[in-house]
């Protein structure tokens, strides 16, 4: 077997001789020059019109309206509403998730204690309670009916304050 590989070897290589090219060469010459190819020109774009934004006399848009604000907002004898988070208390695990993500899926009673079962996004069933937290908005539960969970939440006012907002959990279903 030893002696047959320079054998085969020598085939193989006397199969590489350089073979008559010369019609190809010609062919590829030919095509060459036939094929002139031109790419016509881009279009001219005419520039867009300029537009002059001259808001100089107007409110800022990312300045809350103090006029308006303060005519909705709920004063005490120094200008603060007495609302505010306790941001100090250590969050609880429905927290982590913004209210219309969480769905009640049923209620339980236990002598006289009434639990709304919450799901979570991640399919994790909570068990929660009058004064439980949930939502990214400070939101307490301060109900618990067949159908629904009452929830108040502490939001800003958009003045640097904050207010209450009353919002709920539907029963699923």
């Amino acid at each position: 077997m030893k002696r047959l590989w320079p054998v085969f070897l020598l085939l193989v290589l006397g199969g590489c001789e350089r073979a008559d090219l010369s019609d190809l060469e010609r062919f590829v010459i030919e095509t060459k020059a036939q094929s002139k190819g031109k790419v016509e020109p881009l279009p001219e774009i005419p520039p867009p019109p300029v537009y002059h934004y001259q808001a100089s006399g107007l409110r800022d848009p990312f300045q809350p309206h103090h006029a308006r604000l303060q005519s909705l907002r709920p004063q005490s004898d120094n200008g603060d509403s007495g609302v505010h988070p306790d941001l100090n208390r250590l969050p609880e695990p429905l927290e982590n998730y913004p209210l219309d993500s969480l769905t009640m899926v049923g209620v339980l009673r236990n002598g006289g204690e009434t639990w709304a079962v919450i799901r979570a996004p991640d399919n994790i069933l909570y068990r929660v309670r009058v004064g439980n937290h949930l939502g990214q908005d400070h939101g307490r539960i301060i109900a618990i009916t067949d159908t629904e969970v009452k929830i108040v939440e502490i939001v800003p006012d958009g003045s640097g304050g904050w207010m209450k907002r009353h919002n709920s959990l539907n029963l699923e279903g």
